[in-house]
């Protein structure tokens, strides 16, 4: 497969792909983890208010820390990222013991203030270490990492959770952490051999790279607005999905285990597709193909909430699932095409919009979707399709796009 020759060929790649690995792994531990303290010390209240606290730094970052977000842009300093998470995450405890749920509250939030500095620029860096034709094969290895880490670190975080105190989980996580900034500051060495040029001082990169504004970019990149819109909608739309278990209850007389089975089915599904995704080409119109794919992923909403038996229901989320893994290497893809601060900017943006966008839905759409989850369902799908459709039509009418430049670009490391 071109994943694993990219990894065996590509030392940067590897590296990369470990350093992903364990940053998200330890993201997903982390909310494992924090959540069950949350819940078992405060109950739901405690844990909405933590996920809250984790997501408003995203918010916040994306709308005023531009700058900030520029001049992380660097290995040395996504590395002091991770280790400053790392003592973060080994504090949880000591914050619960003295603070309470604020102490838990104001961590989570400093730790979401990390991701929203980290993301962007592990995302905006990783196609430029790769030739132009391995771009589309590194963006799709990099979702499936990052996938396989989500689904990992619950369920690793789960199993220790019944070997050991939820203490001496959060210090496992902050090794993850410690581990990824090893293997970003790695980098540099094995770029090295590579023959590509690096940038040694943080503050030459700062001062080289002006701050791009989101409206300059979106202004100037039509297609761009599309379908980070699109990816809002669905996202919004989306929510809905948390109707599923009303939906499994009322219509299937179903229960937990229903419930799980189908949640398996659509991870199944993700993961067939990507095995797939790694070994064909994309669109040449890759903006086009992203609202089709949403458009289908809409369809699918309305077929769920008229699946008449379990295993129909399982049928439709492998589908749903496959889908999921083909729009973000979409995005992914388009992103790579243009220039590392644009891509950047662009990055930052999408984070901005859809954190706000899930935010707010998470605290409305689910508990109207709960009274009656087939109207909800056939609504969200309504509303993804809608968007779906009226971003071919403006893609179509608006202008075709001018060659990007090329996004083989210095790599700040120092």
């Amino acid at each position: 497969m071109r994943y694993l020759e990219l990894l065996r060929r590509d030392r940067t790649v590897l590296l990369l792909w470990l350093a992903q690995m364990l940053s998200v792994g330890g993201d997903r531990i982390y909310a494992m983890a924090v959540m069950w303290v949350a819940w078992e010390r405060g109950g739901a209240a405690a844990m909405g208010w933590v996920a809250v606290a984790e997501s408003v730094p995203y918010i916040l970052v994306g709308i005023f820390g531009r700058r900030l977000i520029d001049r992380c842009a660097h290995l040395r300093a996504m590395a002091l990222i991770d280790v400053t998470r790392a003592a973060l995450v080994a504090a949880l405890p000591l914050a619960w013991a003295f603070g309470g749920i604020t102490g838990l509250i104001v961590v989570a939030g400093l730790l979401g203030f990390g991701g929203a500095f980290f993301d962007p620029n592990l995302g905006s860096m990783t196609p430029d270490l790769v030739k132009p034709e391995d771009v589309p094969t590194v963006v799709a290895l990099m979702d499936l990492t990052g996938r396989i880490a989500r689904v990992a670190g619950p369920g690793t975080a789960g199993a220790l959770l019944t070997l050991v105190s939820a203490s001496i989980l959060f210090w496992i996580d902050a090794t993850t952490f410690i581990l990824s900034a090893l293997a970003l500051l790695l980098l540099p060495r094995a770029l090295a051999g590579t023959g590509r040029t690096v940038a040694h001082q943080a503050r030459d990169v700062a001062k080289t790279q002006n701050t791009l504004r989101a409206r300059q970019i979106l202004r100037e990149h039509p297609r761009a607005r599309v379908m980070l819109g699109m990816h809002t909608v669905g996202i919004v739309a989306g929510a809905a999905g948390f109707a599923l278990p009303a939906l499994l209850t009322t219509r299937m007389d179903a229960g937990p285990g229903a419930y799980g089975t189908v949640m398996a089915a659509m991870g199944a599904g993700a993961l067939g597709c990507h095995l797939v995704l790694g070994n064909i080409r994309l669109p040449q119109s890759v903006a086009v193909a992203y609202c089709l794919t949403w458009a289908a992923q809409g369809l699918l909403m309305a077929a769920t909430g008229f699946a008449p038996s379990l295993p129909v229901l399982m049928a439709i989320s492998v589908l749903a699932g496959g889908l999921i893994p083909i729009s973000s290497v979409l995005m992914g893809t388009y992103m790579a095409s243009h220039p590392t601060r644009v891509r950047r900017r662009l990055i930052t943006v999408d984070q901005t919009l859809i954190r706000s966008g899930g935010t707010a839905s998470m605290l409305i759409v689910p508990a109207l979707a709960a009274a009656n989850p087939t109207v909800a369902y056939v609504a969200a799908s309504a509303v993804t399709v809608a968007a779906a459709v009226t971003g071919c039509v403006w893609i179509a009418r608006s202008p075709q796009p001018q060659a990007e430049p090329s996004t083989s670009q210095a790599v700040p490391v120092a």
